[in-house]
């Protein structure tokens, strides 16, 4: 699971560039494909807890309180480590970092029994702005990648006053459950078939049975060319024995089939979040190039979807999580945004 040094040497040397105001300084190499992603011996990063009117959610926290808030979101089936290499360096530049786990994901717990376990782009935007109030936040940059890219994307476009910058893999990650979309290429489709496989009992049963081989299974599908540690995936992998996990997984594919409704209570959010609104905050759209997740691995955004000051780059061998794959990368893009957003607060 290597990858030619040229090919990693190139992907972004040299990157300097300005779009509509919006100034991306040039951005760090990416380390050899060779060396693992962090060492084995890292502990699991330490988690406060604190209750919205839905969620009991469980966050990591770093840097100062009073610096500049960024929210980094995780996606499915990774959590809160995908960004341990990402964290100390923002916290190292004086910004207040926040990491929360996802519904159904390590800490975080549902205060209702009956709330309906899903997650639906309306709700996990929704959760983002929740987090924000109880934490006192008026303002951030949001950042993510899988469903923490949909939280990211569907935050910004609810609540665009709260949204300094948007920085998400593979660009704008909304979509209407009511369309199904272009007919996609058939090795492509026969790529995903977890995709489907979690929409059906049976899918059920195995998620049931071995949540973990799911997920490291995603893991190297997902990002083929990419090296992780033992260490660091057993963290992650903690993240998924939660009593919700199933239910939310399983729902969740089915509602993005169309094969289950919303929630009643994001009803409204969910029409307006149907609509594909653009997102008008600064962006900046990371895409690499061995993506397993997408038809067309690196490809800018459909116009249109970005009408602030917006910069998409493709990142030539690099697989689906960026902050794990290319920390600094990654890390010098949410700068970057911090640096040129306008902040009210």
């Amino acid at each position: 699971m290597t990858e030619p040094h040229h090919a990693r040497r190139r992907f972004l040397a040299g990157a300097t560039a300005s779009l509509a105001g919006l100034a991306l300084a040039q951005l760090p190499k990416a380390a050899a494909a060779s060396a693992p992603i962090r060492p084995a011996a890292q502990p699991p990063l330490s988690i406060k807890q604190v209750q919205t009117d839905v969620l009991d959610i469980g966050y990591h926290e770093a840097g100062p309180e009073d610096g500049r808030p960024i929210l980094l979101l995780h996606g499915y089936p990774y959590d809160i480590h995908s960004y341990a290499a990402v964290i100390p360096r923002l916290a190292a530049q004086g910004y207040r970092v926040v990491v929360p786990y996802l519904r159904a994901h390590g800490s975080t717990r549902f205060l209702n029994a009956a709330t309906p376990r899903l997650a639906e782009q309306a709700a996990l935007g929704q959760d983002v702005i929740d987090l924000m109030d109880a934490l006192h936040i008026p303002e951030a940059v949001l950042a993510g990648f899988g469903w923490g890219g949909i939280a990211a994307c569907a935050a910004a476009a609810l609540r665009p006053s709260r949204c300094v910058g948007l920085l998400t893999v593979n660009g704008y990650l909304l979509d209407d459950p009511a369309q199904p979309g272009p007919a996609q290429p058939a090795d492509f489709e026969a790529r995903r078939w977890q995709r489907y496989y979690l929409a059906t009992e049976q899918g059920r049963s195995g998620l049931l049975a071995d949540r973990v081989a799911l997920a490291r299974r995603n893991w190297l599908a997902q990002s083929p060319h990419s090296r992780f540690d033992a260490a660091l995936f057993e963290h992650s992998a903690q993240a998924l024995d939660n009593p919700d996990h199933v239910d939310v997984v399983i729902n969740t594919h089915r509602y993005q089939l169309g094969l289950a409704a919303g929630q009643a209570d994001y009803a409204n959010k969910a029409a307006k979040l149907a609509l594909l609104p653009p997102i008008t905050a600064p962006a900046i759209t990371l895409a690499g190039s061995l993506d397993g997740t997408v038809a067309d691995p690196g490809s800018a955004p459909p116009a249109g979807r970005f009408t602030g000051p917006h910069r998409h780059q493709r990142l030539e061998g690099v697989g689906h999580v960026v902050p794990q794959e290319v920390p600094k990368v990654f890390a010098a893009a949410v700068t970057a945004l911090v640096q040129q957003g306008k902040w009210r607060s």
